[in-house]
């Protein structure tokens, strides 16, 4: 699973050296606003500022490094300008390599270090709506697969956005959009058995975007890169063998909040997918979403409760 953080409060040197205090190796700098921690042991860390605008300015620049250590200039005094100012706006990304589950608890440390040092999560303003994004690695790249764990997100999504709890300023944002009811519909019915060809094209139909709850595209561009473009013309669509999660918080001002959280929750997605009850929480979700009363009486997240063993929020601080 890789794993990536949104926060902002916090300056690149200052963010880099914390990164490579809790994971080793050494700092690269690519521009002012991309750098590289080289782990030895876990791999490359990219930490940018989560604007393309941004980085090409940073790339255009005779700045190749820290700008806090390049010779005084005009060009320097810019950059550090636009570096404070977008600070306060638009967040530092940190991006890390696909690690193994056991050692993802690696990236705790960074996250207590980051949170004593200042840095502001999703709630520090309400026009943040910082997230963690997930790139779980999926079993096996079949059909059957996916499908299984299409389903089971589609039947957990109201359970998570409860548990999650999900900011209100995220929802609000097109950026993770929850999928069209009829797709959710055919996806849930028990007589959809896509092969890979079918599975791509119904999702580009109904979901020709990277906006979404638990964006595709990454997999499928990295299945068959050519039906993606040809519907999907996006140069931020990066092709690798990942569902792309990206509901959850980042509450890394919060000190009781850790990447664990987030983790538990989705490995619950990835336990119903492969429980032989998953038709049957399909069919009765389908059902509830069909009816014209499907707003009214049971609360589907409750009756979810009754039929699964699901992760409470008071098991967060023992997990993972």
């Amino acid at each position: 699973m890789g794993i990536e953080i949104e926060f902002a409060g916090l300056e690149a040197k200052q963010i880099a050296d914390h990164m490579q205090a809790t994971l080793g190796g050494k700092i690269n700098w690519q521009s002012p606003f991309v750098l590289i921690v080289e782990s030895d042991e876990l791999g490359p860390f990219k930490l940018e500022m989560d604007s393309k605008q941004i980085k090409e300015l940073g790339d255009r620049s005779n700045i190749q490094g820290n700008p806090t250590e390049a010779a005084p200039s005009f060009e320097k005094t810019y950059i550090e300008t636009v570096s404070r100012l977008a600070g306060n706006l638009v967040p530092w990304e940190i991006v890390s390599p696909p690690m193994e589950l056991s050692e993802l608890h690696r990236l705790f440390p960074l996250v207590d270090l980051l949170r004593e040092s200042g840095a502001k999560g999703t709630r520090a303003a309400m026009y943040y709506a910082f997230g963690v994004h997930l790139n779980p690695e999926p079993c096996e790249l079949s059909a059957e697969h996916l499908l299984l764990h299409l389903k089971s997100f589609f039947c957990l999504y109201e359970w998570i956005l409860i548990e999650g709890d999900v900011d209100f300023s995220r929802r609000v944002t097109p950026y993770i959009n929850h999928f069209p009811n009829e797709y959710v519909l055919k996806i849930l019915d028990a007589d959809y058995h896509p092969d890979m060809d079918q599975l791509i094209d119904d999702y580009l139909e109904f979901n020709p975007t990277r906006n979404r709850s638990l964006d595709m595209l990454p997999m499928f561009a990295h299945i068959d890169e050519p039906r993606v473009k040809a519907v999907v013309d996006d140069d931020r669509v990066n092709a690798r063998p990942t569902f792309h999660y990206r509901l959850p918080n980042c509450e890394i001002d919060d000190p009781n909040w850790n990447l664990n959280r987030s983790i538990e929750i989705w490995m619950a997605v990835e336990e119903l997918a492969l429980n032989e009850q998953l038709q049957t929480v399909c069919n009765e979700y389908h059902n509830k979403l069909s009816s014209v009363l499907s707003g009214l009486g049971e609360k589907w997240p409750e009756r979810l409760k009754e039929m699964l063993p699901l992760p409470s929020s008071t098991s967060w601080q023992q997990s993972v």
